[in-house]
């Protein structure tokens, strides 16, 4: 979590040195810069908003407006969010997309009116007009690739050598940093050749109450699991929360990416169950 702080204090730098580059100025002005989060309720979220605090308290002349979605699902509110901030010309965006799709539109028009984008956590399709825009100050995040490879590896090595069924349950089509990691999980567990993997259709969501009515549907269909994967903070939790509810947590091994004070706490009282958290892939493991 330090790391995530220190990275997007980074990026805050980044963005307002250019800003007060771009023009001779009498007096110290107090630069606008808005953080638009994916949600607002996951402990990560808040991480980066203290990051963000931080960094404009140490450079002085900026104002940090936070201003997201309640949930990581509401892709039209962020949207929206995105527009009124173009409309009302703050100094900088600094967005983490919902998803990487439809939030292109947006970006690209406050490019367009000359506002300066940075891309924080999960990607967006960068088309011609964004990536290629001076004002597009690029892209900050976790490789989430390599960190879904190395839940893989994790999870292999909690089940050695005898063939064991793993499942990977997907969070929410269109958000790009999970899809990574789910993409670097099947990439790598493919070589384990004792390791059966079932992906099913249906998503965590974008919840932990979401996330725990489906893992408790999947662990209803398929009962004979050593394994699971999971690639978010919610979703790790709800799955947690759905193999408690049935005796099993501790028995099915579980890894998953993020990590909350929930987690943490369920590992430290129960020592049946072994934790850890590797910066800078944020993923915790229960065996």
């Amino acid at each position: 979590m330090k790391l995530a702080l220190r990275t997007f204090l980074v990026c805050w730098l980044c963005a307002v040195l250019l800003l007060g580059g771009c023009a001779p100025r009498e007096k110290p002005k107090k630069f606008r810069i808005v953080l638009i989060p994916k949600g607002t309720t996951h402990l990560f979220w808040q991480a980066i908003h203290a990051g963000a605090r931080k960094a404009a308290e140490e450079h002085g002349d900026v104002q940090v407006v936070w201003q997201g979605p309640a949930k990581e699902d509401m892709r039209q509110e962020q949207q929206n969010i995105v527009e009124r901030f173009t409309s009302e010309g703050v100094d900088a965006i600094v967005l983490a997309p919902c998803d990487k799709q439809t939030l292109v539109a947006p970006v690209a028009a406050a490019l367009k009116k000359g506002i300066p984008v940075v891309i924080i956590d999960s990607g967006l399709d960068e088309i011609a007009s964004i990536k290629d825009h001076p004002k597009y100050l690029g892209y900050v995040a976790t490789d989430n690739y390599a960190g879904g490879k190395k839940g893989a590896e994790r999870l292999a090595e909690l089940l050695p050598g005898v063939p064991a069924k793993v499942l990977m349950v997907r969070y929410q089509a269109g958000s790009e940093s999970t899809e990574q990691r789910e993409q670097g999980f099947i990439d790598s567990i493919k070589g384990a050749a004792n390791l059966q993997l079932i992906v099913p259709k249906t998503e965590a969501g974008a919840t932990v109450d979401s996330s725990q009515k489906a893992a408790e549907s999947l662990l209803g269909d398929h009962q004979d699991l050593d394994g699971i994967f999971v690639p978010n903070e919610s979703s790790t939790e709800g799955m947690l929360q759905a193999l408690k509810g049935r005796g099993l947590a501790g028995k099915i091994k579980l890894v998953g990416f993020d990590s909350n004070d929930v987690l943490l706490e369920r590992c430290g009282r129960d020592r049946s169950m072994a934790w850890c958290c590797r910066i800078p892939f944020r993923w915790v493991t229960w065996a």
